[in-house]
C-alpha cells in the first residue's frame, strides 16, 4: 500500500472522515501531493443530525455520504477503508487492521471522540449513546419496540416502564432527544395504538449540572428548560446518574423504572494519544495536548485535529468539540501544509473563531447563541434549521432533508419509522 504512493511526491495521509478530516482533505487539492484518507466507515456523517435518525424523522441516507463519492474529483486523493491500530513516529508508519501498513511524510489524526462513562463502561450496553449511524438506527429500534412492547404489555408496571424514556445529560443532543421522543410520543404516534395512551410517555431528562444547555447563556437556557416543560418532559437538575441497568437508572436513592436509556452525558476522544505512545501529553478526556500549530508536541510533521485534539484559545479557553472547530482546523493545518510544500512561511498559530450555539426543542422551538446576537422560538428554529441544511454535504440531501422537515412540520409526521425483522430480532438479542 506504501508503494502504491508516487514516490516522488510527499505522502499526507489524514485518519478519520470526519468535519476536519473532509476539511482538510479538500483544502489540500491543489497540493502537488498524494492525499490519503483513512477511515473504518465509507461515509461521512453530519452528525449534529443523528438525533433526528434515531427519532425517526430523517432516514441515514439522508445525513450521511460516501467519502468516495465528495472526493471524487479530486485526482491527489486516495480513499482506503480501514481502521488504525498503531503509529510508528520515528518510521512514520501507520499500521492497520487489516495488517497493511501506510507510510507517511505528514500525517493528520482527525478520529473524533466517542462516549464516556465516567468509569463505569458496564452501563453502555443498558444505556447507548448516539455518534454513529450504527447507533442511531439501534436508538431508533430500542425507542419503537417499546412502543410495541408496551401495546401487548399485560402488567401496568412493566407497561409503565417501557412507556418510561430516561435521557442522561442536558447538552444540545440530550435537549434535542428529549424534545424529539416528546413529539413523536405525543403527536406522531397519538393515534396509531389501541390498548396505550402514548400521551401518557414519560420522558426524563437528567442533568448532574445546575442547568440545562450549560454552554450558553443563563437567559436561553432557561428557556430552553421552559420549552421542554412544555412538551412534557420532565427535567432532573442537580441529580447524578449513580446505576444504569436493564431496569431503569438510579439517581442516589430516587429509582426510575425504564427500559430504554439513551446516554448523552459525556465524550472522551478516540485512541489517538495511546497510538502516538505514552510521551504524549493528554487531558482527562485523551485528548491529544496539541501546539499552537495543531501538531503533536516532538513531532511537527504530526497534526491532531477535532475532537481529538485539546486545543486552546483566547488566553487558555479549550477550543470545543463541535464540527465548525474541527473544519476550522482542518483548513488552518491544510493551509501549513501548502506552506510547506511551497516554500512559503507558515500561518500564525490556530486561532479558533467562535460561530456560537444551537439547539432545537421539538417543533418550532430553536435556541440561538450567536454572541452579538440570540433568538429563540419559531425564529430561533428556523435559523437552526437554515443552518444545518447549509452544512450538509450536497445539493440532492439539502433539497430531500428540506421537504422531510417540511413534511414533517405541517403534518407532525416521521417517516422512517419502518423496523425489519433483523430490527426485532436485534433488539431481542439486547440486554434486558
Amino acid at each position: 500500500m506504501a508503494a502504491a504512493a508516487t514516490e516522488a511526491r510527499p505522502r499526507i495521509v489524514i485518519v478519520g472522515g470526519g468535519f476536519g478530516g473532509l476539511a482538510a482533505a479538500k483544502a489540500l487539492k491543489s497540493a502537488e501531493a498524494d492525499i490519503t484518507l483513512v477511515d473504518r466507515r465509507n461515509h461521512h456523517l453530519f452528525q449534529p443530525l443523528l438525533y433526528q435518525v434515531a427519532t425517526a424523522a430523517l432516514s441515514p441516507a439522508q445525513i450521511a455520504q460516501p467519502i468516495r463519492a465528495v472526493l471524487r474529483r479530486q485526482k491527489n486523493a486516495t480513499v482506503i477503508l480501514d481502521e488504525v491500530s498503531g503509529i510508528d513516529r520515528a518510521a512514520k508508519r501507520l499500521t492497520l487492521a487489516s495488517g497493511a501498513a501506510l507510510a507517511f511524510d505528514t500525517l493528520i489524526v482527525a478520529t473524533g471522540a466517542t462516549h464516556a462513562y465516567f468509569g463505569h463502561d458496564g452501563w453502555a450496553s443498558f444505556a447507548p449513546g448516539l455518534k454513529s449511524l450504527d447507533d442511531a438506527t439501534a436508538i431508533r429500534r430500542r425507542i419503537l419496540d417499546a412502543f410495541e412492547r408496551a401495546e401487548v404489555a399485560t402488567d401496568p408496571a412493566e407497561r409503565d416502564a417501557l412507556l418510561t424514556f430516561a435521557i442522561v445529560g442536558a447538552g444540545p443532543t440530550g435537549v434535542e432527544m428529549a424534545g424529539a421522543i416528546a413529539e413523536l410520543a405525543h403527536r406522531t404516534l397519538a393515534r396509531e395504538f389501541r390498548h396505550i395512551d402514548t400521551m401518557k410517555t414519560r420522558i426524563v431528562l437528567i442533568e448532574a449540572g445546575p442547568r440545562v444547555l450549560a454552554a450558553m447563556p443563563p437567559a436561553l437556557s432557561e428557556k430552553g428548560l421552559k420549552a421542554l416543560q412544555r412538551l412534557g418532559v420532565e427535567v432532573r437538575l442537580g441529580r447524578a446518574v449513580t446505576d444504569c441497568s436493564g431496569k431503569g437508572v438510579a439517581l442516589g436513592e430516587d429509582f426510575i423504572p425504564c427500559r430504554t436509556i439513551i446516554w448523552a452525558a459525556g465524550v472522551q476522544a478516540s485512541r489517538a494519544a495511546v497510538w502516538l505512545g505514552p510521551e504524549t501529553p493528554r487531558d482527562r478526556a485523551g485528548r491529544v495536548q496539541v501546539n499552537a500549530d495543531l501538531s503533536a508536541p516532538g513531532s511537527p510533521d504530526i497534526f491532531v485535529i477535532g475532537d481529538t485534539a485539546a486545543a486552546t484559545y483566547g488566553g487558555g479557553k479549550l477550543v470545543p468539540g463541535v464540527a465548525p472547530a474541527a473544519k476550522q482546523m482542518g483548513k488552518d493545518v491544510a493551509r501549513r501544509i501548502l506552506a510547506r510544500l511551497r516554500g512559503r512561511a507558515e500561518p500564525p498559530p490556530f486561532a479558533y473563531k467562535d460561530q456560537g450555539n444551537l439547539a432545537t426543542i421539538g417543533r418550532g422551538a430553536g435556541l440561538v447563541d450567536l454572541g452579538w446576537i440570540k433568538l429563540s422560538g419559531q425564529l430561533g428554529w428556523w435559523f437552526w434549521g437554515l443552518v444545518h441544511i447549509f452544512f450538509l454535504i450536497d445539493f440532492r440531501n439539502r433539497v430531500s432533508v428540506s421537504l422531510d422537515w417540511l413534511w414533517s412540520y405541517l403534518t407532525y409526521g416521521r417517516s422512517a419509522r419502518l423496523m425489519t425483522e433483523g430490527d426485532r430480532r436485534a433488539q431481542s438479542a439486547a440486554p434486558p
